[in-house]
């Protein structure tokens, strides 16, 4: 009887903080199972692809060796002929498998998994369902550590106060309370942390609160600290706040200061959320990425007790709060929008060319101006050349704005603008939304067609059933969210259809100059006007974008 010839394979495996493993240790245990599942058939590792803090639910080509690995496929001289995984539920999550397996079946590559005692028939059905099932299980277990980590987090924080780590806020530091009351971390060497007031930055702490409740507002405190030389929060951690300048106190910096709890002496969890969202509406296969937002306050999880030395007492901050709130500037996103009084044509629209800001409006006298302010404390510590104050009136840009507008619709440029506007439309792709949609009722469709194989070969009913019926929920909520998409998809307008609105309009200039302010604002934010300011030449660059970007200099003092 002769010898089987070596079968080379590699091997793949992954862990990640989630999993709440030593890597070393999960490592060699997932290369144990491999190879004990491989050597009864004369198998041998030639190479391995282990991911290390990579989370389970990114997929393949966005894991560092999982990449590599699809990466070795492509080349010929790989020098393996399979790959064997140490734990499914650990390489895949929710349809990985679905749309990973297909590469291998591509290049002629073998999958061997331990549940399924070798390798993977890409042609049998149960196989598939049987990978399905580790990829729902795999996307359940990271769900329920989710749900325990945050709840320990918000029992630790509610209830004892703990510091669960992060920078420390700006006017605090870190002391050490002793060894970690969690055996296992004892054990490592880890120990509990807490915050203590900063004899540095402290009393900045108590002397913005008190200059605030004085009725000194945000942009003056902090040009008050610029000009008196003190570092603000990244200046005075550079080790932590490399990406950031340092230079100057800003209104922001002030704010936060001011709006966070912890100054009380009480722990502060949950004032952010991650949200993960597709990486790429157009490539659902490309997974999610985490977004940072904030909560609204009332999700914010507060100590019962005091943890730490306070820096205010609990009156001063609910006063600074209640000032905020007044002025429409409260925490957790309650921030209110401020209705202008007066109508700006062109608000949001001019920048100033010192400073590269937005100018904003400004009423003198019954004329609208647009104005420019900044401190000459934010000029030196960023060493802008700036005036006091730059001033802009309205009514010296909006005739010559109108009228260079209109001059692309006089007859003799009439039809090279219509063909702009034409050629400027989108293209009838379908929505992303849709595209997403549609993905989903295909994928559903291949789930039913599964399930009821599963039947036929005498799967468990009551189980199956289950599974269609989920299945069957999402299809209809994916068909729902395409008729919406479909119903709602913007539609390319003719070349006849744009000629003929725009005759409808007749003098495009008269058209401009008698329309509501209101409605004049509305069609610049809907052309992406823009317009630069320079104050040294009193000159205004205007930029529109129909299908090419095109300019103009216009002169607003003596002349166009």
């Amino acid at each position: 009887m002769t010898t089987p010839q070596p079968k080379t394979f590699a091997f793949y495996g992954r862990v990640s903080t989630e999993d709440n493993q030593d890597p070393e240790s999960s490592r060699s245990w997932q290369l144990t199972r491999a190879s004990t599942l491989i050597q009864p058939h004369n198998g041998r590792i030639v190479t391995e692809y282990f991911d290390i803090g990579q989370s389970r639910s990114l997929p393949w080509q966005r894991r560092t060796q999982a990449n590599l690995l699809l990466a070795a496929l492509r080349n010929p001289g790989r020098g393996f002929s399979a790959v064997v995984v140490g734990e499914p539920h650990r390489a895949f999550y929710g349809n990985q498998f679905g749309l990973t397996a297909p590469l291998f079946v591509h290049y002629g590559v073998e999958l061997w998994v331990p549940e399924i005692g070798g390798p993977i028939d890409p042609d049998n059905e149960a196989h598939e369902l049987v990978m399905s099932v580790f990829g729902g299980m795999s996307k359940g277990e990271r769900n329920r550590i989710k749900l325990r980590v945050r709840t320990a987090m918000a029992a630790q924080t509610l209830l004892e106060g703990r510091y669960l780590g992060g920078r420390p806020p700006y006017g605090y530091t870190l002391r050490d309370l002793g060894p970690h009351p969690n055996p296992a971390k004892a054990a490592d060497g880890k120990h509990l942390k807490g915050l203590t007031p900063d004899e540095q930055t402290a009393p900045i702490v108590r002397q913005i609160f008190a200059e605030f409740l004085a009725g000194i507002g945000l942009f003056a405190i902090a040009e008050g600290l610029t000009a008196n030389h003190v570092p603000c929060p990244s200046a005075h951690d550079r080790a932590r706040n490399r990406h950031r300048s340092g230079i100057a106190w800003s209104k922001s910096a002030v704010r936060v200061i001011l709006t966070n709890p912890r100054y009380t002496g009480r722990q502060v969890w949950n004032k952010q959320r991650t949200d993960e969202v597709l990486l790429d509406v157009d490539d659902v296969a490309m997974g999610h990425t985490g977004v940072m937002r904030w909560n609204a306050r009332d999700k914010w999880v507060v100590s019962k007790d005091i943890t730490h030395e306070p820096l205010i007492d609990d009156a001063t901050f609910e006063q600074a709060q209640a000032i905020l709130q007044r002025r429409g500037r409260g925490t957790g996103g309650q921030h209110v929008r401020q209705r202008t009084r007066n109508p700006y044509v062109f608000r949001g629209m001019i920048y100033c060319a010192a400073c590269d800001r937005r100018m904003q409006g400004q009423y003198n006298h019954g004329d609208a101006y647009y104005r420019c302010r900044f401190p000459q404390e934010y000029a030196l510590a960023n060493q802008v050349e700036h005036p006091s104050n730059v001033y802009l009136r309205e009514d010296a840009l909006t005739d010559p704005i109108d009228t260079w507008l209109a001059a692309a619709f006089a007859p003799h440029h009439i039809e090279s603008t219509i063909t702009a506007m034409t050629e400027a439309q989108p293209l009838d792709h379908p929505p992303a939304a849709g595209t997403a949609a549609q993905t989903i009722i295909t994928e559903c469709d291949a789930k039913l067609e599964r399930y009821r194989a599963a039947l036929d070969a005498g799967a468990d009913p009551a189980v199956v059933t289950g599974w269609i019926a989920q299945t069957q929920a999402e299809r209809a909520r994916a068909e729902a969210s395409l008729r919406a998409n479909t119903d709602t998809a913007p539609r390319r307008m003719s070349r006849a259809e744009i000629t003929t609105l725009v005759n409808a309009l007749g003098d495009i200039t008269a058209v401009l100059r008698d329309a509501d302010p209101a409605d004049k604002a509305e069609v610049y934010r809907q052309l992406g006007l823009r317009l630069n300011y320079q104050p040294e030449t009193q000159t205004v660059r205007a930029a529109i974008d129909l299908s090419a970007h095109r300019g103009v200099m216009v002169r607003v003092r003596g002349g166009t």
